[in-house]
């Protein structure tokens, strides 16, 4: 079911409650669309509402984008910050659209990412904790430049990552998602990590996961 009255785009699976329903909002990596994650949706416990979103920015000949990835010969491959910010801004708007235009319960919100997804999902947590409660952040990084300055001095401890990773990524290396634990550690948030032995994907053993960690905390 498609509800294009938000500010994001994006597809819907209703809840089997009627009311105050457990959320799962879904971010698709750089180059997909809302169709991708939300196959997962049918495996994912029946109560809750979930809503997969279409990032802003569309990409030729297809796909859409949540902020540009350039590739320079000089300064390498490089994002454009200031659109991920745009991006996590409009995500947080979209979370409380969301909530008000739908019957769930907004102290029960989970965001749901793939890759650069996942990097917004961070920003978003980190930036609106009050926003959100769990964070499945899958292929993804820590980008520290599309957080507010002042993490140090905020209460993160509503929030609860999962996150994982292939160990053969050939599109964010592995020792990149290496760097979580400490960052979460450091600021004392709740997570699981789990590595895989795949590449830029989500394998099988990795969803039952992850399926079974977002059973518990719904």
């Amino acid at each position: 079911m498609i509800n294009n009255n938000l500010s994001l785009h994006h597809v819907i699976r209703k809840s089997s409650l009627t009311e105050n329903a457990p959320l799962l909002i879904m971010m698709h990596g750089y180059g997909s669309d809302e169709n991708d994650l939300f196959s997962f949706a049918s495996e994912l416990p029946e109560e809750l509402f979930i809503i997969s979103v279409k990032a802003p920015y569309p990409m030729q000949p297809f796909g859409n984008a949540w902020y540009a990835i350039n590739f320079d010969k000089e300064k390498g491959k490089w994002s454009n910050n200031e659109q991920a910010i745009e991006s996590r801004d409009l995500i947080a708007k979209f979370i409380d659209e969301a909530v008000a235009t739908y019957p769930v319960n907004k102290n029960n919100v989970s965001l749901l990412g793939f890759s650069q997804g996942t990097i917004l999902s961070y920003a978003v947590a980190l930036t609106y904790p009050e926003k959100v409660k769990n964070i499945i952040a899958l292929s993804g990084y820590i980008n520290k430049d599309i957080f507010p300055k002042d993490i140090e001095h905020r209460d993160y401890s509503n929030l609860d990552f999962y996150c994982s990773h292939g160990s053969a990524d050939q599109v964010i290396p592995v020792d990149w998602a290496r760097l979580t634990s400490p960052f979460l550690d450091g600021l004392n948030i709740k997570y699981k990590y789990s590595e895989f032995p795949v590449g830029h994907g989500v394998a099988p053993q990795n969803f039952y996961e992850l399926k079974n960690w977002l059973d518990k905390r719904i």
